[in-house]
């Protein structure tokens, strides 16, 4: 799942200032200097020095991950102002009242063997695939994904993104829709919509706002699939209406299927054999707490709050080792999943953004309460650094780092590839439209968007407005 934390970090903070105030000290979170701006060089720390064994009393390095391929920006003009591009058109149907549900995922990950897995994905095409705008492409508008609409999705399935690159019609909020119309895709719903981690930027649109809060500008979002155990986007269109202003917020993608490929055999098959749980939230109950009271809490986060993320989390205590600590855990999954439609295996799986001993190497933006881990199934040991740098190198040698530019989309398989976000200054306006299976009804299933459902998605949001610019937890 992907972390974006602060909506957790919310609604649990109100869970445990409803059970405990104490927990909840000043020191949980610190407001600190952030820096100016964001390179990408080849002088990132090396991985011997990521590698190296930190006392409890010197917190790890904290440096922005690299990428294997960095494009040129190519200073297209961002707007004076958002109303250059959020302008719906009045006139098209309201789709976000009759939105789909995000579906079930699609699990199929029994039987594989993990060698002749990573030689079916050896030879895959770069991700993403860059199609650039000609003149005469902007002459047709909309009337380019008409004309193109078979041969680009059988490319989306082919090179696992696509990246529309100087497209005019995609820079205000009715063209971003026009397109995807006529590539007949079906909008669905954010698979934790009802947790309130995103928002909409444009609701009748189905548009939702990328994490672009002043508050998470410095928080590293690694790579992840829209995913969790329970349901997964078949696609997803992103979208850049306003590139960061004062530098960095390059957008990350990168292919499961070459990542599997890439990473070390005995690491890949000690995963698949162990399966992995994620924990997306912490609670931390005074430990000192006799049992009963302890359990009684458990009990009410467990059935008060976590059905909220429409996932199956199992609450569990003291997991990662820290006194009282309460945990909200994922099922156990594979690493490793089938393409539901090419049956190409990939790596798919959340750990390079939820590991912890990733992230506190990274620059973080969310508080103690937010922070993920990931942990083997069959132990619930939380992964060794060895296997986390190992998922770490694989995976960023496969990163391409997006100069997105207003009316650049990225046009993304989700079940084939993962994305994320580096860090940024200024403004910056993403945004997102997530759309289930539109030619296989039965993956669909029938649920559509339950409206009565939102309250708790706009109540967490009003809140993660009010965060601070720039915050971020402690690590000392």
């Amino acid at each position: 799942m992907k972390v974006h934390a602060a909506a957790l970090v919310l609604t649990l903070c109100a869970s445990a200032m409803a059970f405990s105030p104490s927990s909840l000290s000043s020191s949980s979170v610190v407001v600190v200097p952030t820096t100016s701006s964001t390179r990408w060089s080849s002088t990132r720390l090396a991985m011997s020095t990521l590698d190296r064994p930190m006392s409890s009393s010197t917190p790890p390095a904290r440096v922005s991950p690299d990428a294997g391929h960095v494009p040129d920006w190519e200073g297209r003009r961002n707007p004076t102002s958002p109303d250059e591009f959020m302008n719906s058109d009045p006139t098209s149907p309201n789709v976000g009242e009759t939105m789909w549900e995000c579906p079930l995922t699609r699990w199929d990950a029994e039987g594989i063997n993990v060698r002749e897995a990573q030689d079916m994905a050896r030879d895959v095409p770069h991700c993403p695939l860059e199609i650039r705008a000609s003149f005469e492409d902007n002459a047709l508008g909309a009337e380019y994904f008409v004309r193109n609409r078979e041969r680009l999705r059988d490319d989306l399935v082919k090179h696992g993104a696509i990246w529309f690159r100087g497209f005019d019609l995609m820079k205000t909020v009715r063209g971003n829709r026009l397109m995807h119309e006529s590539l007949g895709l079906q909008p669905c719903l954010d698979p934790l919509h009802s947790s309130g981690l995103r928002k909409f930027a444009s609701e009748r649109d189905a548009l939702y706002e990328e994490v672009n809060k002043p508050s998470l500008r410095q928080h590293y979002i690694g790579l992840h699939n829209e995913s969790t155990a329970k349901r997964t986007a078949a696609y997803a269109a992103f979208v850049c209406f306003q590139r960061a202003t004062e530098g960095g917020g390059r957008f990350l993608v990168a292919d499961g299927a070459a990542i599997l490929a890439e990473l070390d055999p005995a690491v890949l098959e000690r995963l698949y054999d162990r399966r992995v749980r994620i924990s997306v939230s912490n609670l931390d109950i005074p430990p000192a707490l006799p049992s009963l009271i302890k359990e009684g809490i458990r009990s009410l986060v467990d059935v008060a709050v976590a059905p909220k993320f429409d996932m199956d989390l199992e609450m569990m205590y003291e997991m990662d080792g820290k006194p009282g600590r309460l945990q909200a855990v994922e099922t156990a999954e594979s690493p490793i999943n089938r393409h539901p439609v090419t049956g190409l295996p990939v790596w798919f799986n959340n750990a390079h953004n939820h590991a912890r001993k990733l992230r506190d190497r990274r620059p973080c933006g969310v508080p103690e309460v937010g922070m993920t881990e990931v942990f083997y199934a069959d132990t619930m040991d939380p992964l060794d650094l060895e296997d986390c740098l190992e998922i770490k190198r694989a995976s960023e040698k496969h990163i391409t780092a997006l100069s997105m530019e207003p009316g650049d989309v990225l046009l993304v398989d989700n079940y084939r590839a993962l994305h994320g976000r580096d860090v940024f200054q200024g403004d910056r306006f993403h945004a997102v439209t997530w759309f289930t299976w539109d030619r296989n009804e039965e993956w669909r299933g029938d649920e559509r968007r339950i409206v009565e459902k939102n309250a708790f998605n706009k109540a967490i949001n009003k809140m993660m407005d009010w965060l601070p610019k720039d915050f971020v937890s402690d690590q000392s």
